[in-house]
């Protein structure tokens, strides 16, 4: 009996899904077809519907339909479940069988294209043989069709073409061909989905009307057919639940089958099936606990369900696959989120695997021992023609011939997995007795049946982990086991491996032990047979002595390199460079420390260390090279020998090259050579700066350890204190260069800011090349470097074409003790803080070491500087009696007001302002700055007045631009003029119809008559009709016209004139002049007395002598 025999049918295992046939479709020569194939089956998504899709030939022959029973009365059934039955269901019989075809409804052939898809559909139905599989139909058209109900023709030749063929309307379907294929394809899957889900609905409803048919007494099989049938339908219309309690139902049917010798098989067979159901749908269901209930239960009804003696070695591989089935199950719901527990895990049910595989082998053994002379008879009687039988469970077994090696591989394979998993349960800190026993015992099993290589393997699979979790006792125990395989295949490179592992600090063994190990590891380097190990038998021993002669005669195989990175070996290694960085004029120094911890002293005949640059490697070696017989002779003062317990240094010292400035050198291994070159050489190599598979922990603990150490003497090192430092950085030489920066913070927006750089040599010899990088830091925001410009020249302002940093300012040769000063001027554009960088560089010739070179040395120096805004501008429209005006009026005289604000700490030297005006203003005079020559301290503020007017303006404007207002400024006398640029707002304009302005004294005199004249001017360009009427007023007496009515006509003037009589001294009150304007009534008399004065200063009536004196005040 092969063992692939109790594998799980594919069918079982897999996830069943509706099965839908599609036909019609030439998915290898028509392009449109294979697009509409791919989007069924490529890249689907979890969210789509579970289908399972297969294109088929439209004259495909489909499984026939056997004729309907209609009585059970005497029929006798042959088995449980056929062989072919789910997958006939799942591969063979659809749901539901899709006809594409191509189809437009206003297709000019429509008669002749509904006859040929009516004909295609019945040779589908005709194929089908009765059966109850849907049919649908799938039109594929070009064009995207309108809604339902706004295309009639579609309409009705949809309804022709569903009586042609015998459809119903949910039966026909229509495919466009565009753009959103996709779209259209998932909602046919979703439609498709429904006729599936009904189809086998009604297979569910067929098979249980079989129920009332059958008895109890002749039918037992039937009644757990008809429940597996029933739940695996349910599994196709992915009704979980449903079919869960059908499957459970079916398992306790098959429980009270009578059983007998020749169907014990088959219903064991069948329960495992069941079984696998409801556990794999337990799991799916997040009921593990359920599922471990069961599996249990399964356990304990069959595992006494043996059979005949000669049988129990095929009931023992059915228990060992049932426990691998499980595991599998448990360890995929493991990868899909359930969290294994201490006591719960796949490794348990792989260990009872393992063992019933071990069983199975042994009672295989015990029954194939029979003489040579009995053989099974030829041709086999019991061979069925197409090596199957119809029913799961009865097939023809033969007895008395089984290999032993397929025994042996099935073993080893349940045996893998169950280390996978045991190494689960180390990870979550499972029993570790139970684990070693369990390792120690199969392994010790499989030694004698010489397959050596697979237990190394499985075993070089957990020691690993062993040793990240610092389990030793266990890794002792399988590293005795795994060099005991190593030495019965006269392994050379994995018996050293594991003796320097068994005889290092890891190792639980007793030092007597190590001794033998370590003395057997020196003959092996020496090129001599080892000792035989304990517990082997003399045969095996035998063999093995014969291996390791063989090997000591070959060439070429006696150099062999060991990374003990992930091992524990006998020799620790740890590097380290004695500073972080070292400066380019400074020798590197480092150290490599090494210290055995074998029982007896041994010598290596080479140390080197790798460096990142492979220059310096041939500096970082010791060497000396030793005979074979050299190796356990070893003298405690001889420089290559390690004594255990004691910690070697050994030194190393070259100078940095120049290039290797600002670079990182790295130690990439160290390697330590073991042997001689007359015998064997092993390089033990470690990555990087050394440390093996337990060195971190053991730093761990050294650092917290908080007991007091003692003073050690100076030449002992305390190994615990030594740390590894793999990597070192090459600095340039520490420069002897003084760099001073001289300026007056903070900066002001746009100005020159001056900043004196002085550079002093303090060098012993001359320095060269001396270059100075001065700027804006790099690596500050973008905006920065863009408002930012330095130049050398302060004569001239910077512009955009200037950089924000310069680079390489030659500075020459400076002699020792000589000063030099350089001037740099930046103008900073947007206010704002900004680091300025100052890098000098030069170059000296020096000597390390008796080795001329030549160093690039450089000194940094960095300011950050504020940027302020030296000063604000504030601009005001006012009107001529220095009213705020929100809007000015075309023609009207209005007054533009400028208030600069000192906001510099510094004083500042207004040269000149000049106002430039937009082409949509005016000025009433030649504007002349008012401000030139000021000086103005913090906080101080300098005003000025334009006297302006706004052109009349084209007609729906509303704004217009006033201008520019350019003020001329330094900080000081020595500074370049920077003018700075101020937009002026824009301003609203309106027209206004009548313009009114008076003409009157400064000032007026108690009982003294003043005139007054008003001029009334019509502004538009018709006859305005204007009522005028003059309030009284207490403080003044008036003559003149109290209330008139004029016509002015367009563009004339009107003056009125009124004789005022003063009657109190002070600011009084002018009498009110009231206008009307009867064709605009939208403009009030309020606006119009804007342009008026209100009020007036009058003086009290009093001598001359005293009038004279006030008017010439």
């Amino acid at each position: 009996m092969s063992p692939t025999q109790w594998d799980l049918p594919p069918e079982l295992c897999c996830r069943p899904m509706a099965f839908v046939a599609l036909t019609g479709l030439d998915v290898t020569y028509n392009a449109i077809h294979r697009a509409i194939w791919d989007a069924f089956c490529a890249n689907r998504r979890a969210d789509r519907v579970p289908i399972s899709f297969k294109v088929l030939p439209g004259d495909h022959e489909y499984p026939k339909c056997r004729t309907k029973r209609t009585s059970y009365e005497w029929y006798i059934p042959k088995g449980i479940l056929k062989t072919g039955w789910m997958n006939k269901h799942l591969n063979l019989v659809p749901a539901l069988l899709v006809l594409f075809y191509e189809l437009d409804w206003d297709d000019a052939v429509w008669k002749e294209k509904q006859s040929e898809c009516a004909t295609k559909v019945e040779i589908v139905r005709t194929s089908l043989q009765g059966r109850n599989t849907k049919v649908a139909v799938v039109l594929i058209q070009k064009k995207t069709p309108l809604p339902p109900g706004e295309d009639l023709v579609a309409s009705e030749r949809a309804a022709s073409l569903c009586n042609a063929c015998d459809l119903s309307g949910k039966s026909l379907f229509v495919l466009p061909h565009t753009d959103h294929l996709v779209g259209y394809i998932i909602r046919l899957e979703n439609a498709f989905y429904e006729h599936a889900q009904t189809y086998y609905y009604t297979e569910i409803r067929r098979v249980k009307s079989h129920k009332e048919f059958l008895n109890k007494t002749t039918h037992q099989l039937l009644f757990v057919r008809h429940q597996f049938k029933i739940a695996f339908f349910s599994e196709l219309k992915q009704d979980t639940q449903n079919s869960l309690k059908y499957y459970r139902t079916a398992y306790s049917l098959v429980h009270e089958l009578r059983t007998h010798e020749t169907n014990m098989l088959e219903i064991k067979t069948m329960a495992g099936f069941i079984n696998y159901k409801i556990c794999r749908l337990c799991f799916q269901h997040n009921t593990p606990l359920d599922a471990i209930a069961q599996f249990r239960k399964h356990i304990d009804l069959c595992k006494k369900k043996i059979g005949s003696a000669e049988l129990a070695f095929e009931h023992t591989a059915w228990m060992s696959k049932q426990f691998q089935s499980f595991g599998d199950l448990f360890d995929e719901a493991i990868k899909l989120g359930l969290t294994a527990i201490q006591t719960q895990n796949p490794g348990f049910y792989y260990q009872q695997a393992a063992y019933y595989a071990q069983e199975r082998k042994q009672q295989a053994t015990h029954l194939c021992a029979h003489e040579a002379s009995v053989s099974y008879p030829t041709p086999d009687h019991l061979e069925t023609p197409s090596g199957a039988l119809d029913f799961y469970g009865q097939r023809a077994w033969r007895q008395g011939h089984q290999s032993e090696y397929a025994h042996l591989n099935t073993a080893l394979s349940a045996l893998k997995v169950a280390f996978m998993c045991l190494d689960l349960c180390v990870q979550i800190k499972s029993n570790t007795l139970q684990g070693n026993a369990y390792l120690q015992n199969h392994c010790e099993t499989y030694l004698p049946m010489l397959v050596c290589v697979s237990i190394c393997r499985l075993l070089d699979y957990v020691m690993c982990d062993y040793r990240t979790e610092r389990w030793w006792s266990l890794l002792t125990s399988i590293l005795s086991t795994a060099l005991r395989c190593s030495y019965l295949m006269a392994h050379v490179k994995d018996y050293i491996t594991y003796s320097m592992e068994l005889v290092g600090r890891a190792s639980t063994l007793r030092e007597e032990q190590k001794s033998r190990i370590e003395k057997n590891l020196i003959k092996v380097l020496m090129n001599e047979v080892p000792e035989a190990e304990p517990d082997c038998d003399q045969a095996s021993a035998k063999a093995a002595q014969a291996l390791w002669s063989d090997r000591m005669s070959l060439a070429g195989s006696n150099e062999f390199t060991i990374e003990v990175q992930d091992y524990v070996p006998f020799v620790q290694c740890k590097a380290k460079f004695l500073s972080p960085s070292f400066h380019v004029d400074d020798p590197v120094q480092l150290h490599v420390y090494l210290r055995a911890d074998c029982p007896h002293p041994v010598r290596f005949s080479k140390l080197c260390v790798s460096l990142s640059n492979q220059e310096y490697n041939q500096l970082c070696v010791v060497e000396e090279p030793c005979k074979s017989q050299e190796i356990l002779e070893a003298s405690s003062q001889e420089n290559m020998c390690l004594v255990p317990g004691k910690t070697r240094i050994y030194s190393f010292k070259f100078v940095a090259k120049t290039e290797d400035v600002g670079k990182k050198i790295e130690i990439t291994a160290v390697d330590l050579m073991l042997g001689s070159d007359n015998g064997r050489c092993v390089f033990l190599n470690w990555r990087g700066g050394g440390g093996d598979a337990a060195s971190s922990h053991e730093a761990l603990l050294a650092a917290r350890s908080f007991k007091s150490r003692g003073r050690v003497p100076e030449q002992h090192v305390e190994w615990d204190t030594v740390s590894i430092q793999a990597s070192t950085m090459i600095i340039s030489r520490i420069p002897k260069i003084s760099v001073q920066l001289s300026h007056e913070p903070p900066a002001l927006n746009n100005e020159m800011y001056r900043i004196t750089v002085s550079i002093q040599s303090n060098e012993e010899t001359v320095t060269k090349d001396v270059k100075l990088t001065a700027g804006l830091k790099p690596g500050q925001d973008a905006n920065l470097t863009q408002s930012t410009h330095v130049t050398l020249n302060g004569l001239e302002m910077c512009d955009e074409s200037h950089p924000a940093l310069l680079p390489d300012i030659a500075i020459g040769d400076l002699q020792p003790g000589e000063k030099v000063e350089k001037c740099l001027y930046v103008r900073c554009v947007t206010p704002g803080a900004r680091i300025f960088l100052f890098h000098v560089a030069y170059a000296l010739s020096t000597k390390v070491e008796g080795k001329d070179i030549t160093c690039r040395c450089h000194k940094d120096e960095t300011v950050t500087i504020e940027t302020v805004v030296p000063f604000e501008v504030a601009v005001k429209f006012l009107s001529t009696k220095f009213e705020h005006l929100d809007r000015v009026y075309v023609d009207i005289p209005f007054l533009l007001m400028t208030d600069i604000l000192s906001a510099s700490p510094w004083p500042l030297h207004l040269v000149t302002s000049q106002l430039q005006l937009a082409p949509t203003m005016a000025a009433m005079d030649q504007p002349q700055s008012q401000v030139e020559q000021v000086v103005l301290q913090t906080g101080e503020c300098a005003s000025e007045c334009f006297s302006l007017q706004c052109p009349p303006v084209l007609n729906g404007t509303s704004s217009v631009a006033s201008g520019q207002y350019l003020i001329s400024w330094k900080r000081c006398v020595y500074a370049p003029v920077v003018t700075t640029v101020v937009t002026l707002s824009h301003v609203m304009v309106e027209t206004i119809p009548l313009y009114v302005h008076a003409e009157l004294p400064s000032f007026g005199r108690v009982r003294e008559s003043m005139p007054v004249r008003y001029h009334i001017q019509n502004r538009t360009g018709l006859v305005q009709d204007v009522e005028m009427s003059v309030e009284p007023s207490d403080a003044f007496m008036f003559s003149g016209l109290k209330q008139v009515r004029l016509r002015i006509l367009p563009g004339a003037e009107q003056e009125m004139l009124y004789n005022f009589y003063p009657l109190m001294a002070g600011y009084q009150n002018l009498p009110q002049l009231n206008i009307g304007l009867l064709r605009f009534p939208a403009v009030s008399g309020q606006l119009l007395r804007r342009f008026l004065p209100s009020r007036i200063f009058v003086k009290p009536q009093g001598r001359q002598a005293d009038d004279a004196s006030i008017a010439a005040a």
